[in-house]
């Protein structure tokens, strides 16, 4: 009796054993063919995609949009793309981080299209809303740029917007002495003009302690720039009326440094004149 059990369980664990041996086999197999698909799919991928139907082989291949002030080809130049090139091998962040380094543009997107095969270029551009003639830093020089300001106060270099294909037009107001300094005031200064009906020409920045505006209704002196910026634009305003009561002529400047005491400053006389605002 023993031994019939011995016997059968010498022939179980025999048969059990080739059923594993099998089982390790046949997921073996299973491995090697899966590991043989997937290489044979990565080759076949890897074949597909360096085939010439992937190309960029011109820049026509390459479209613009949201461009307003800066031409198609203006933006173009900018991006360093040699032809031919696979499009699996263009890196559209790289040569997006590369068009946002440059003044004009703010933001840039770059995505890659299937059919028809091209790269799409999304741009958002600085809009300039003033000249101006940026100093450089201490130590540097007395070499002055000249360039733009958008209404963050970000510097645009002159040449950008020198060859404009198209009819939009640049603005004319003019900064003089602007510094890095002054850039952190610029947007809320801006905003204000922007607010004001007062036509506004040109801004002097040279002296820190009395920033001075060509107006339309002539030249104001406003003291240091201060939170009292939009309450100064808003007193001249009130003082429209000004040109048909003094003759411009007899005015040297507007002085608003106390927006509360508006004065009017005459040639050749040491104190100003006090006068109402409307």
């Amino acid at each position: 009796m023993a031994n019939g059990i011995a016997s059968v369980s010498r022939s179980d664990l025999s048969s059990r054993r080739q059923t594993l041996l099998r089982q390790r086999r046949l997921r073996l197999v299973v491995i090697i063919w899966q590991i043989l698909a997937v290489g044979g799919l990565a080759g076949t991928l890897l074949w597909a995609i360096t085939q010439p139907i992937w190309l960029i082989t011109k820049q026509e291949q390459l479209s613009v949009e949201g461009n307003q002030l800066l031409s198609d080809r203006a933006i173009l130049s900018l991006i360093p793309l040699e032809y031919p090139q696979s499009l699996w091998k263009i890196k559209p962040q790289v040569l997006a981080k590369n068009l946002e380094s440059h003044g004009p543009i703010a933001r840039a997107k770059i995505s890659r299209q299937l059919f028809p095969l091209s790269l799409k270029i999304e741009i958002t551009e600085r809009r300039p809303v003033a000249i101006t003639q940026l100093k450089s830093k201490v130590g540097a020089g007395n070499s002055q740029k000249m360039g733009w300001l958008d209404a963050e106060g970000n510097w645009i270099p002159l040449e950008s917007f020198s060859a404009l294909e198209r009819t939009q037009s640049l603005p004319t107001l003019k900064v003089i002495g602007f510094t890095e300094q002054y850039r952190k005031y610029w947007h809320l200064l801006y905003q204000s003009l922007s607010l004001s009906p007062v036509k506004v020409f040109e801004i002097n920045w040279q002296d820190p302690g009395n920033l001075i505006l060509t107006t339309e209704l002539g030249i104001v002196h406003l003291g240091q720039y201060s939170s009292r910026f939009s309450e100064q634009l808003n007193v001249l305003d009130q003082m429209r009326e000004l040109p048909n009561k003094i003759d411009a002529r007899r005015i040297a400047y507007i002085d608003l440094k106390n927006p509360e005491y508006p004065l009017i400053q005459l040639p050749n006389k040491s104190r100003g004149i006090k006068i109402q605002s409307n």
